[in-house]
């Protein structure tokens, strides 16, 4: 069996985070979508709870962090190609995020990213297959 990654995520308001990542294109898993979390699907084996920050805090005894001042990860996701990579982020951005900066062009790795309505910051990359040694 594939192993499964839930990465989780803290939001101060969970409707207005559905929305955005919706307007990204993703769905959200209605069986474990709540008032407090809901479960976006980003494949098969990878989802994002969003939580909302008081649910959040059950889960640990550590002060959370204002991602919009803070970073504690990096949360990067493959795509397909270029053009994936730059669709998304015009994406976000239509839907209210953020460039932190300027899109890395590697030669055979191209890179770019948005910071979502809470400050968490989203990497997409496309590496070419060519270059990836077996």
């Amino acid at each position: 069996m594939a192993q499964l990654v839930f990465i989780n995520l803290a939001v101060d308001n969970l409707e207005r985070s559905k929305t955005f990542f919706a307007a990204l294109g993703y769905t959200f898993n209605e069986q474990f979508t709540d008032e407090n979390a809901a479960c976006m699907v980003i494949s098969d084996t990878i989802y994002v709870m969003l939580l909302v920050k008081p649910f959040f805090q059950n889960f640990t005894d550590k002060a959370l962090i204002d991602a919009h001042t803070h970073v504690e990860t990096l949360t990067c996701l493959s795509c397909e190609n270029r053009a994936e990579v730059d669709a998304l982020v015009a994406k976000a951005v239509a839907a209210g995020g953020k460039t932190p900066r300027e899109p890395k062009d590697y030669g055979f790795m191209y890179s770019h990213g948005f910071e979502d309505l809470d400050g968490h910051i989203w990497e997409l990359m496309y590496m070419d297959p060519a270059h990836v040694q077996q």
